[in-house]
């Protein structure tokens, strides 16, 4: 199923492709925990940018290697291209339009990230 999306002010949209019932991560990470973010992580192939690539900002923290996306306009992280699934792109589940209806929201300790990222990688696998 495709699912639209975007950030606050609508300067940024796109779609994603997910089945109905995905396992989507609540992390406890620093970025997560203070932004709410609900990690719904798919293959590069299964998202497309719609509008907005000029009005984004790129964050990078740490070792660098996460890529995190924000409007300029309005703030918000809409997706990212995540450390664990550098092959992916992992879309905010709260920034849908309309969310899987059967989405399993799981936690995940990203305080203690590298003992945890392998068990994502296969998110990202198509």
């Amino acid at each position: 199923m495709k699912y639209a999306g975007g950030c606050h002010c609508g300067r940024v949209r796109f779609e994603v492709e997910s089945h109905d019932a995905p396992e989507v991560e609540d992390c406890n990470c620093s970025i997560c925990a203070k932004s709410g973010y609900l990690h719904l992580i798919v293959p590069k192939s299964q998202f497309r940018l719609l509008k907005g690539e000029e009005e984004l900002s790129e964050y990078r923290f740490n070792s660098g290697v996460a890529r995190h996306f924000f409007c300029k306009h309005c703030g918000i992280k809409p997706f990212y291209i995540p450390r664990s699934n550098p092959d992916g792109v992992d879309v905010n589940l709260r920034c849908l339009d309309e969310a899987p209806a059967n989405a399993k929201i799981v936690p995940f300790d990203g305080q203690n990230w590298e003992a945890n990222a392998a068990s994502l990688a296969h998110k990202s696998q198509e």
